[in-house]
């Protein structure tokens, strides 16, 4: 009998979201801007994806990991900005266990898919650098869909095992998240359970999701760094900038936030910090890729003056 009231008080039907750190008449406002940011993100990938499937001359290594990383950021910010813009129309803070346990599974995937994809990229500059001659060989098009197989696949484990640990726990006390979606971070707060386990898990996987995959960025733009100094001219460093630096500017700004929540947690879950951290790289970093990486891109400027002009005369 003990034991049947004790997993009743354990099961938890839902969680209330306390949504972003403003205030209530400022409501209005936010939604407006993270509406429009999030069609910003959705509508500027989409035209990634497009512009690289229509053109020819963008059928390359680079521009295929750069389409699965707009399809990423796309699945990305969708697994929370719709329920947030949802949330604040409606004023309501509810989500039900299932859902929030969905949240947390495809928020992880798609944050660890986004990871190896960088390193992908980070990859193939390196050899298009470094080993010039033999980009075409190295690079070839069953290596591209092995990374992409192996960053999906890897990316679907890890997030498997934390949703899996997770589900393990109870949440007797408190179901109120001080967040704007279920965070892996902010749930292991409220749990009632011991989550040493989950906190252990984080850190190993980590390391292998996120901190190796740094390491490799680091050391194939180690190297890149060193093959431009052997011989350097203007000319080299303006053209590895001007592929290299969208890449790194992107990286730093993703690691960074993801490591100062997940590597520094605040002790207090009422800590706004970690709050709008998060918004950073789940909102704001998918929304600025097609910018950053694209629409300063030459070749992408190229394509879309193309099939801008197509579209006009066709009509």
């Amino acid at each position: 009998m003990s034991c049947s009231r004790r997993n009743n008080q354990s099961s938890v039907s839902e969680f209330i979201l306390l949504g972003l750190p403003i205030r209530l008449k400022e409501q209005g406002m936010y939604y407006a801007l993270f509406l429009v940011m999030y069609l910003t993100t959705v509508l500027g990938n989409l035209l990634i994806i497009l512009l690289i499937r229509l053109d020819s001359h963008l059928h390359t290594p680079m521009y295929f990991f750069l389409s699965h990383l707009a399809l990423t950021d796309i699945s990305f910010s969708s697994v929370t900005a719709p329920k947030m813009l949802m949330n604040m129309l409606t004023h309501s803070q509810s989500i039900s266990y299932a859902a929030c346990i969905s949240q947390v599974y495809f928020f992880v995937l798609f944050a660890g898919l986004d990871s190896f994809l960088l390193t992908s990229m980070a990859y193939d500059r390196y050899v298009a650098i470094c080993h010039p001659l033999h980009y075409s060989t190295i690079m070839s098009q069953r290596r591209c869909f092995l990374l992409v197989i192996v960053s999906w696949g890897l990316s679907v484990a890890n997030a498997l095992v934390h949703t899996i640990l997770l589900s393990f726990l109870s949440f007797a006390r408190d179901i109120t998240l001080h967040h704007y979606f279920c965070d892996l971070s902010a749930l292991l707060k409220l749990s009632s359970s011991d989550s040493t386990i989950n906190e252990m898990v984080i850190l190993i996987l980590g390391t292998v999701v996120l901190t190796l995959p740094l390491i490799c960025i680091l050391l194939s733009y180690g190297h890149i760094g060193a093959t431009i100094l052997k011989s350097p001219s203007i000319k080299r460093i303006c053209k590895a900038l001007s592929t290299c630096g969208s890449h790194l500017c992107v990286v730093s700004l993703y690691y960074g936030t993801i490591f100062a929540i997940y590597f520094f947690p605040s002790s207090n879950n009422t800590n706004e910090k970690d709050v709008i951290v998060t918004v950073l790289y789940s909102v704001v970093t998918p929304m600025l890729n097609p910018f950053i990486y694209s629409l300063r891109n030459r070749d992408m400027k190229g394509a879309l003056k193309h099939l801008l002009s197509r579209a006009i005369f066709s009509v």
